[in-house]
């Protein structure tokens, strides 16, 4: 994990990586697993002075990513869809979402656009569940960006700090930030 982390942290870098981010954001938001926390993080850690446009970057590609999560389920859910959930085992989490879209749409989008919760069954619920556009996109800015700004604002603030206590509780760090991605999708399988 280390040379991973040290790997990144080099790539974060080069020129392409805020295109990378970008669209690590987007994909992430509809159907790709892997959070872009991990880039967004090792790009603010590397330039901290850029942190806060990082996190704009990350959170303009992950909103657009869920309006794109959106419009799957809205229009392609039968044939693109289905397979996403299926190849994510998240058919169970699909009904659960419906549950809590009735109960609060834009509660049950923050809380899966800020926690590690995969946000990507929520966007594609949205759409098959033709909640509110407006609404599903309102509570997907706010609660996105809470989660981006949060991290990149830490990091513009206190960079050197922060960076030096990631690099000594690195090994610490990534096992409490891997629980919590698992976490998130076992806590939204037993809901």
């Amino acid at each position: 994990m280390r040379h991973l982390y040290d790997w990144t942290l080099g790539w974060a870098v080069k020129p392409g990586a805020v295109w990378a981010l970008f669209i690590l954001a987007l994909v992430e938001s509809s159907f790709f697993i892997v959070p872009p926390d991990v880039l967004l993080l090792a790009m603010c850690v590397a330039k901290p002075s850029r942190s806060i446009w990082y996190a704009f970057v990350c959170l303009l590609g992950s909103v657009l990513g869920g309006a794109v999560g959106y419009a799957i389920g809205y229009w392609f859910y039968d044939s693109i869809g289905q397979v996403i959930v299926a190849t994510l085992h998240l058919e169970k989490t699909f009904v659960i979402v419906e549950q809590k879209y009735q109960e609060n749409v834009f509660l049950a989008v923050v809380v899966a656009a800020f926690t590690p919760i995969p946000y990507k069954v929520f966007t594609l619920a949205a759409g098959f569940f033709k909640v509110s556009f407006f609404e599903f996109m309102l509570a997907s800015i706010f609660g996105r960006s809470s989660r981006f700004f949060l991290v990149s604002s830490l990091l513009y603030f206190f960079g050197p700090t922060i960076k030096e206590k990631i690099d000594k509780w690195f090994d610490v760090f990534a096992v409490v930030f891997t629980v919590l991605l698992i976490g998130g999708f076992f806590v939204i399988k037993a809901l």
